[in-house]
């Protein structure tokens, strides 16, 4: 009898993310005349035309942020 190994490397297939997570992870509106919201609106939106989800969903969070605060 063979004992199954558990994998230790990670799955070369990527995971499929359900439709619309992306959409829900990068929600956010910038705060009008905020300067940095801006800044992090325009690195968004760039991040997500090259398809790098989570420096986008980076600045979306700094953008949620303003509320708080932060900046």
């Amino acid at each position: 009898m063979g004992t199954k190994q558990q994998q230790t490397y990670p799955d070369p297939i990527p995971v499929e993310l359900p439709t619309g997570f992306n959409a829900w992870l990068l929600d956010c509106v910038p705060a009008p005349g905020c300067k940095v919201c801006a800044a992090n609106w325009k690195q968004l939106n760039a991040a997500k035309d090259a398809g790098d989800m989570t420096k986008a969903a980076r600045h979306a969070t700094e953008i949620r942020d303003h509320a708080s605060g932060v900046h």
